[in-house]
């Protein structure tokens, strides 16, 4: 089996320990790994560049070799399989995960090549290219193992059983050919530069490593209390936010990756192993919504030390996105020297987005603070405090222009969206100062509110459209209002949002998958076209559910899940021929899908629905 140069967006799963993640490609390859972070350089990325970017593979040679993929059910720990005339193989990938809430800069990668029917031939590669191929390293090949240098990294790679590591140049290769029942194994760990150097694997090390990964997962996922329809989406759903969540500090990035485009060919390539603060408040509530009240309360104190701090580089209260130390500074650089997922270029680092105003965020953030009476209850004053503090603000800045949450770069508009959102922050911060009795300006808060409001019905409602638009003064519809009932800024059932809904449906609507709108009619600044939005997609299940649609919801969202990867996996968009496109696999899309399956589960489950009343 060719190594192939590109595959498919989709054509990968995803294994971690809560730090940092490894892609894996259905033909054994790791062709994506940072360390020791999420935002860390990479040292494999051949995603981004096949020649230059690095990798990991574990193959199997031969014209007649198929594979397939799979997780162990309920966890992290990935299987690749080859079928062979001559037998079957298989490699376990698996990332411990060794006390994850302490940061460190220690990660093994452990996969496991064993053969289960007859006699396989595995080609082993290991080719790091450091800091996104733009460092040389040193290798040190001694007793077996190999040993990388790069810049401020090592790399260790230990072999375990009937596994001989030789030179290749400046990189690591081997072959061994096992029979029936035969087991061998890589241990790659990453370090610091001059770190301690792991000690030996044995096969009980390796088999005690993989128990504890499967049941750490297994307890995990056992919190759920979700008991609903779709338990194995769910269930991967969950899984996939904890994966792509920094546990040290509780603050989940956005997607596994770097420079993925939108579009093949086009500049729409951006970076997304940050945290944006409307991703993760909606991840919160998709946990929430699950059982999962650590992760949701770990996330609340990220945030509310962001609102402490006051660190952002514009000097606002919140900026869109941070590191997930919580470091405002995320500059964004063009990596020229590689060449880009099947020539989509440019491969961008950081993300110059930061500095957008966006005043979404408040109304997400305080949604996130005050989903539910538990977690306001849980709200400690301090954290009061920097609530109210923002909200004062807002209380003077939430009528400017500002880019939007689709960080659109072709200038500033009063987006619908934005002011929505500054309605929902209004409105649940009174509603908590008033169950809670917590100091706060209530009187400028409500005027502000009902401003708002009345705003939106006034210039966010176009007569000629019968529905919402993305920005006062247009005609653009915008998939970000689907969210209109679930903040419960309108009723469901309200003939504005019902007219509002049936325009989505002819204009953004394609078999189910939705745009999130039309660049031709609304200019991004940027050039090419994009896919459908996968997040949107699900947002149109759950809006469909909330305006008692339910046929048309199950089966908008059954089709949907048809669009998953082979291991149930999500990026952001779905292209025309059904490819996924851009960063992958995205949090977004996956906690979108699960608010959409409990809202499905408790309208379906309704003892008596509206609609069957005489």
């Amino acid at each position: 089996m060719t190594m192939r140069r590109y595959p498919p967006v989709a054509d990968h799963g995803m294994v971690g320990d809560l730090q940092t993640v490894a892609l894996v490609s259905s033909d054994g390859v790791i062709n994506w790994f940072c360390a020791p972070r999420f935002d860390s350089p990479s040292f494999f990325a051949s995603l981004l560049d096949h020649d230059r970017g690095g990798h990991f593979a574990i193959t199997v040679d031969g014209a007649d070799v198929s594979t397939r993929q799979l997780y162990l059910a309920d966890t992290a720990v990935l299987i690749t399989r080859f079928l062979t005339p001559e037998g079957v193989g298989e490699v376990v990938d698996f990332m411990p995960v060794d006390r994850s809430e302490t940061a460190t800069d220690r990660h093994r990668l452990i996969r496991v090549i064993r053969v289960t029917r007859g006699r396989i031939r595995f080609s082993v590669a290991c080719r790091p290219r450091f800091d996104y191929a733009r460092a040389g390293h040193r290798l040190t090949l001694h007793e077996g193992v190999a040993h990388f240098s790069g810049p401020g990294i090592d790399v260790h790679v230990q072999p375990a059983g009937p596994l001989t590591l030789q030179r290749d140049g400046v990189d690591v290769v081997a072959d061994v050919e096992l029979a029936q029942g035969q087991v061998a194994a890589t241990v790659l760990t990453v370090c610091a530069a001059g770190g301690q150097q792991p000690p030996p694997p044995t096969r009980d090390s390796i088999r005690a490593d993989f128990e504890a990964t499967c049941h750490f997962w297994y307890r995990w996922i056992h919190r759920s209390t979700y008991q609903g329809r779709w338990t194995e989406s769910v269930n991967r759903s969950a899984i996939t936010l904890k994966l792509l969540t920094y546990a040290p500090s509780g603050a989940p990035v956005a997607a596994a990756t770097a420079g993925l485009p939108e579009q093949i060919g086009g500049e729409r390539n951006w970076d997304y192993r940050y945290t944006w603060v409307r991703d993760a408040s909606l991840s919160l509530n998709a946990l929430f919504g699950l059982g999962f009240d650590e992760e949701a309360h770990a996330f609340r104190h990220w945030i509310g030390e962001r609102l402490r701090e006051g660190r952002t580089v514009t000097g606002e209260p919140l900026q869109i996105m941070y590191r997930i130390d919580g470091d405002p500074h995320l500059a964004e650089e063009t990596l020229d020297h590689l060449e880009g997922y099947r020539s989509s270029a440019p491969v961008r680092i950081g993300n110059g987005a930061a500095d957008q105003l966006q005043l979404d965020i408040y109304g997400e953030a305080t949604y996130a603070f005050t989903r539910t009476e538990d977690l306001a209850h849980h709200m400690h004053y301090d954290g009061w405090l920097a609530l109210r503090d923002m909200l004062d603000w807002l209380v003077d800045n939430w009528d400017r222009a500002d880019e939007g949450i689709w960080e659109t770069r072709g200038g500033r508009k009063d987006f619908t969206y934005s002011r929505l959102m500054c309605w929902t922050a209004f409105d649940r911060g009174i509603h908590v100062a008033r169950d809670l009795a917590r100091p706060a300006d209530l009187t400028a808060w409500t005027t502000a509110r009902d401003a708002i409001l009345a705003q939106i019905m006034d210039r966010g409602w176009s007569t000629t459209r019968r529905a919402f638009v993305q920005h006062y003064g247009s005609e653009v519809l915008d998939a970000s209002l689907l969210l209109m009932p679930t903040v419960g800024f309108i009723t469901p059932r309200d003939p504005r949002w019902l007219s509002t809904l049936d325009a989505m449906d002819t204009e953004l609507v394609s078999d189910s998958l939705v745009y999130r709108y039309d660049p031709a009619a609304s200019p991004d600044g940027l050039r090419g076209s994009e896919g459908t939005f996968s997040l949107c997609s699900f947002l149109y299940v759950d809006a469909l559910a909330h305006s008692d649609r339910l046929d048309q919801a199950r089966y908008a969202f059954d089709k949907m899940l048809t669009y998953a990867n082979h291991v149930g996996l999500f990026g952001e968009e779905i292209g025309p021929t059904g490819e996924q496109l851009g960063n992958f696999p995205q949090a977004f899309t996956h906690l979108a899908l699960i608010t959409a399956a409990l809202t499905l589960d408790e309208e379906l489950n309704r003892p008596v629905h509206p609609r069957w009343k005489n």
